[in-house]
């Protein structure tokens, strides 16, 4: 706020007791009286003394008097006056909560790798005699801790941290700043990074490094499936090498179902047909049974049913 409207109250009242002693002095004049020019006079020396004295702040200031030179006290918010001449009021302290844009350009990481980066912190003033009296500047200050702090964040971290973990970068960043500022009575509310800026050949480099292990993890997977389906393949061979007629019946009906889907016309060889002919399916099941009922006579084959040969 400018001067004019930290005493603009005191203002008002000044210019009305200027006025009506203007306005008494004429009257008196007129007739004649002893006050004339006394109290128009006095009226001005008190409107003078109260544009100088009273002073107003607003709800998220402070106002830092000192008295000869030594801290009288923290005045505000509202009105409050002080004595012309003896104190002054060095320093107006906003309380809200402030923003500093700050960055580190061509800071080189942890794994040596340059990168720019831009932050924001905000920041409050939680105590105005420490931030009045500790401190010259502490709006510059904060903003030249901030841009070390960030460089040394920045030097302590690899890039792969500064990329994916953001959060914990704010956070510590937060907590650094916050530790230097504290003792000027500044809090460090949060930081945030906005950006975090590499050579264009690093990204290119990256980029392809990302494809390369993309690419090495779809190979493992398809490996991965190879090999399941290779031993699916082993362990079905060895159920059909035990069990020749369940073969027989897998290989028919693999036919119906490529004939029933595509309504086309299959020929076979002489050879598939007739291991596909259902008498010898059954003359090899009786075989089977055979082989394993020693004692039991095997029973007669049935007629095998004629089959057109191609």
């Amino acid at each position: 706020m400018n001067g004019l409207g930290r005493n603009a109250p005191a203002t008002m009242l000044a210019i009305l007791l200027a006025l009506s002693g203007v306005l008494l002095g004429h009257y008196w004049r007129e007739q004649e009286a002893l006050f004339a020019y006394v109290v128009p006079g006095a009226l001005v020396l008190l409107g003078i003394l109260t544009q100088l004295s009273m002073l107003m702040a607003n709800q998220w200031e402070r106002a830092v008097v000192l008295r000869f030179g030594r801290l009288q006290g923290i005045r505000g918010p509202g009105l409050f006056f002080i004595i012309p001449f003896v104190d002054t009021v060095t320093t107006w302290i906003d309380q809200r909560i402030q923003t500093t844009e700050f960055n580190a350009e061509q800071a080189l990481t942890k794994d040596t790798v340059p990168a720019n980066i831009d932050a924001i912190l905000f920041w409050q003033v939680h105590d105005v005699e420490r931030a009045a009296l500790e401190i010259t500047d502490y709006r510059r200050a904060i903003l030249r801790v901030a841009q070390t702090s960030l460089r040394e964040m920045i030097g302590s971290s690899p890039l792969s941290a500064l990329l994916s973990d953001r959060k914990v970068a704010d956070q510590q960043l937060k907590e650094v700043i916050g530790r230097k500022t504290a003792d000027w009575g500044v809090n460090a509310v949060s930081v945030e990074i906005r950006d975090v800026a590499i050579p264009r050949e690093l990204q290119d480099a990256m980029s392809r490094q990302a494809q390369a292990e993309r690419e090495k993890a779809a190979r493992v997977i398809l490996g991965s499936a190879e090999q399941e389906v290779a031993q699916k393949f082993v362990d079905a061979a060895n159920i059909y090498a035990g069990n020749p007629i369940a073969l027989q019946l897998r290989a028919m009906n693999i036919v119906y179902e490529t004939t029933k889907e595509r309504g086309s016309t299959i020929l076979i060889p002489t050879s598939m047909a007739d291991s596909m002919n259902p008498g010898t399916v059954l003359n090899m099941a009786a075989f089977g049974a055979s082989r394993s009922e020693a004692a039991a006579p095997a029973p007669a084959a049935a007629p095998a049913a004629p089959v057109a040969r191609g």
